[in-house]
């Protein structure tokens, strides 16, 4: 799905179910941009999809960003784990760095993503 980076919306929240992950490509005024959402306690948080070790993408499989326990983001190259709710890298090769948050808000029930 893409989406341009200018307010208009990705997905709409019910597109997003609790637990899951889903992968979109957004226009940015810096071109296409790959990222995913993840809705958690009814919160919606997105990040680039891009590992802070190598610049790969984390999903090896489309959607699926989370490690087999759901209790962290993780790179399917490199093992890394990051926290679910900033994006920190708590395991792995890069340890201590951490995922680009997308800025995101709700427009009714579309999320949309801040320029």
């Amino acid at each position: 799905m893409s989406a341009a980076a200018t307010g208009r919306p990705i997905c709409r929240l019910g597109d997003l179910a609790e637990g899951e992950t889903k992968g979109f490509s957004v226009e940015t005024s810096d071109g296409p941009q790959e990222i995913f959402l993840l809705r958690r306690n009814g919160r919606v948080i997105g990040y680039v999809n891009s590992c802070p070790h190598l610049r790969s993408p984390l999903d090896w499989v489309p959607n699926r960003f989370l490690s087999a326990d759901g209790r962290h983001v993780l790179c399917a190259t490199h093992g890394a784990l990051f926290r679910i709710e900033d994006g920190y890298c708590v395991a792995g090769p890069c340890a201590g760095a951490s995922l680009t948050q997308v800025e995101l808000r709700l427009r009714g029930d579309e999320i949309v993503m801040e320029p």
